[in-house]
């Protein structure tokens, strides 16, 4: 007995959930994707590079700092936020990195803590793509603890001085500018450095195994001197990066459930057409067990990641519901990745099928924005009241 075979997401009934207008955005970015970026992302994977005139293409489709109000950004909620991540990342973590980095970090950044000048000169040009931007965060020594930084900005007369380096920054060296959070003594400050401001150099991070279409950079800043007008006002203490993080972190819990499910839909093609023992590898329950309990985990990551956009652009989203949302997709998309891989056996070996292309970069978005162990503590905390970050 056969049926119609339905696509996972199609089983949920996730389109009935979804406005128009949200429908719409998820299949133009689906689109630009399958027609843009699919035909070169192996390419790309194998060499270690990604076209700079991809920002410019996002940026015409409204893809930069979409979810951000003013400024030619597209103001768009967050839920169509979500799925263009979705999107993205089912052609691959790299592509949506370069966005969302470009969006909801350095954008963000900008948007919610810069003056007005600072948002009129950089975020146009930033959401155009004309622009790209990066974050500078994290350092050599300190990542998930950022309080620990020892990048730091001092007073010189009416300038700034910044000394210090940060590390594993997406987009680093084709970036622009840059956001450099550094501690001064009143705290924690952000700092928007131009590319080509002397001191201030960004080198390329090679050899690397995972998130290969995308760049991954090492910033150095040795006596970088920057006008008093560089820093963002607004941002005071941790709270401001973190923000920003926030905002990463949304985007990568629909994010990583586009690469689980464009795992899934190739996997559920090749087993369809697939003969081993003169029947289709799909009529083994063996496989069926496998590719159902995919379906569930991806299907209810979706829920979850729908309910959280909902919550947001309701405004009663907080940090600690997007640690559930970051944690659970992450984790389910790279072991849906994983069995995926085995399912094609020796054809998954290969940049033919996408799924260990998708595990191996899963392998850093399960690291970056905050490690799964960190958001197991967010979570832990909140339910027994008793933080553990440092037991």
């Amino acid at each position: 007995m056969s049926t119609t075979p339905v696509t996972p997401l199609e089983l949920f009934g996730i389109d009935a959930l979804l406005s128009e207008e949200e429908r719409d955005i998820a299949a133009t970015v689906r689109r630009f994707v399958d027609e843009r970026l699919r035909p070169r992302i192996a390419e790309w994977f194998e060499s270690g590079t990604i076209a700079r005139e991809i920002a410019r293409e996002a940026g015409a489709l409204g893809l930069l700092g979409m979810h951000l109000k003013g400024y030619d950004c597209a103001g768009t909620s967050a839920v169509a936020y979500g799925l263009a991540c979705m999107e993205l990342e089912a052609g691959d973590s790299g592509l949506r990195s370069l966005v969302s980095v470009q969006g909801s970090l350095s954008m963000y950044s900008i948007h919610r803590w810069g003056s007005e000048e600072q948002k009129r000169h950089w975020l146009p040009r930033l959401a155009s793509g004309e622009a790209i931007g990066c974050f500078g965060l994290t350092e050599p020594d300190f990542g998930s603890n950022p309080a620990g930084m020892r990048t730091s900005a001092k007073r010189d007369g009416g300038d700034w001085v910044l000394n210090g380096s940060k590390m594993w920054i997406t987009n680093g060296s084709i970036a622009d500018v840059a956001t450099v959070w550094a501690q001064t003594e009143e705290g924690v400050r952000g700092f928007l450095v131009p590319a080509g401001t002397p001191g201030f150099t960004a080198n390329a991070i090679h050899r690397k195994l995972s998130l290969r279409a995308s760049v991954t950079s090492e910033l150095v800043l040795d006596d970088v001197r920057l006008p008093a007008d560089a820093m963002l006002p607004e941002a005071r203490g941790l709270s401001g990066p973190l923000s920003c993080l926030n905002e990463a972190r949304f985007g990568i819990t629909f994010g990583a459930l586009g690469a689980a499910r464009d795992c899934l839909e190739q996997t559920i093609d090749y087993v369809r057409h697939r003969e081993v023992f003169d029947r289709p590898l799909a009529a083994y329950q063996l496989t069926q067990q496998k590719l159902a309990d995919m379906t569930l985990e991806l299907g209810k990551g979706m829920l979850l990641a729908l309910h959280l956009g909902r919550m947001k652009d309701a405004g009663t989203l907080r940090h600690q519901q997007v640690s559930l949302g970051k944690l659970n997709s992450v984790r389910e998309a790279i072991a849906i990745a994983r069995e995926c891989r085995t399912l094609l056996g020796a054809s998954g070996i290969t940049l033919e099928y996408s799924p260990l292309r998708h595990a191996n970069n899963l392998e850093s978005v399960l690291t970056y924005e905050g490690t799964s162990e960190m958001h197991l503590l967010v979570i832990g905390e909140q339910v027994t009241g008793v933080g553990a970050f440092r037991g």
